[in-house]
């Protein structure tokens, strides 16, 4: 709600903390001691791509130098960590200036409330080892190793269909009214959070503000990113009326059953049962803002996300694939990559190359593709939801009005209300 989304589930730099994004965001416990998770990551695509983080939006910051004065996040997460607040940290200071300057701030309300909030440690041990692994995971296998079979796998279970199911009939004309008026089919807002939260089945038990703060002011090389986060957030509750230690989410701070940064939510939430209030722990406004973002991102309406391609010889192994390639139809053909009907007027599409062990599978990626990305900058995250949301859609159909399972309350208790 990237751009650099997270549901226990995000490829490179995602560790999620809601979903199974949660997202993987696969969650993040409240610590100590951080929980031993595993994290789906997508390989290395065959063109330099952006790391990503569990959530929309979050956009790659260059390094900044360390400060002296900033306690080393590399420290080892065996010792046990002391509480540090950031009243006094310098970074601190001048965010507080800035909001009291330019956004009406009391500056005593906001040293009241960092002086409340806390270091984690452990957030900054895990994102110091996600980077190492992810620069060693950074060259693509010379050979196929069935990553994409095994991170499918996080995902397209049977449970979560059934439960996907059940989260679509229970708001089945919240979802209508979304498809109505931002031209996006249920199934793949369906989709998103399921995978980012597992229909808010998983949330995130991190205080937001603690993950936030943590990153912008101890972990230098994303400082600027998660500052502006920081910001974002400390307006948001204001604006909606938040006690700021209240909202739980992610590791990296992302939000509700769709995993919003903050910034995700000043520019696409939307309040979609018309409460006067934009609540991301809310099923409804959530529904109403994942088709917001996706529209605002260019989301085409009744036009296909992606499609199949079948390859003649080797020529498709040569090629860079990835979301962000753009290949004309021609140029495909010559690489003895079959377009469908109907494509050869369609513009540049992209190239998607999924290992499936046994060889690679190809996939053209057209505008809606590159839409789904935009909530998480990774191909395998955009199959992920396309999958699901078609396993989702042919369940439905098949079995017409279902009983719902399990129906939980429109606003779950976790609510920061």
């Amino acid at each position: 709600m990237r751009n650099w989304l997270r549901i226990a589930w995000m490829p490179v730099f995602v560790l999620l903390a809601a979903c199974g994004s949660s997202p993987e965001k696969t969650a993040e416990e409240s610590p100590p001691p951080p929980p031993k998770t595993k994290v789906a990551t997508a390989p290395a695509e065959k063109q330099p791509v952006e790391p990503v983080l569990p959530s929309p939006d979050v956009q790659v910051v260059a390094p900044v130098p360390r400060q002296a004065s900033v306690p080393d996040a590399a420290a080892s997460s065996s010792e046990t960590p002391v509480p540090v607040n950031y009243q006094d940290h310098p970074a601190a200071a001048r965010l507080i200036d800035k909001l009291a300057r330019e956004e009406g701030f009391k500056r005593a309300h906001l040293q009241q409330v960092l002086a409340r909030t806390e270091r984690q440690q452990w957030i900054l041990d895990l994102v110091n080892r996600s980077k190492v692994k992810s620069s060693s995971q950074a060259k693509r296998p010379k050979r196929p190793n069935g990553s994409w079979l095994r991170y499918r796998a996080k995902f397209l279970t049977a449970g979560n269909v059934s439960k996907g199911i059940g989260f679509w009939h229970r708001h089945h004309q919240v979802l209508r009214r979304a498809q109505a008026k931002y031209g996006v089919p249920p199934e793949y807002v369906v989709a998103i959070i399921g995978i980012e939260t597992r229909y808010g089945g998983y949330l995130g038990k991190q205080r937001v503000i603690d993950a936030l703060a943590t990153l912008a002011f101890d972990y230098p090389r994303r400082a600027k990113f998660f500052t502006g986060e920081l910001e974002s957030f400390l307006i948001m509750c204001r604006n909606e009326g938040l006690d700021p230690f209240k909202p739980k989410g992610s590791y990296a701070g992302a939000m509700g059953l769709g995993q919003f940064m903050p910034s995700s939510f000043h520019n696409w939430a939307v309040d979609f049962d018309r409460n006067g209030k934009r609540d991301l722990w809310n099923p409804v406004d959530t529904i109403g803002s994942v088709a917001n973002y996706f529209a605002s991102h260019g989301w085409r309406k009744g036009e296909p996300v992606t499609i199949r391609a079948a390859t003649s010889n080797a020529g498709a192994v040569a090629m860079k694939t990835g979301y962000s390639t753009g290949y004309s139809p021609k140029t495909l053909s010559r690489a003895g990559i079959t377009v469908p009907d109907g494509l050869e007027d369609s513009g540049k599409v992209s190239l998607i190359e999924l290992d499936i062990g046994n060889g690679y599978e190809y996939w053209l990626g057209l505008k809606n593709f590159y839409v789904i990305t935009r909530y998480n900058h990774s191909s395998y995250y955009a199959m992920a939801v396309h999958q699901l949301a078609q396993a989702l859609k042919s369940r439905r159909d098949s079995t017409g009005t279902v009983v719902a399972q399990n129906r939980a309350p429109d606003r779950p208790a976790s609510s920061p209300r």
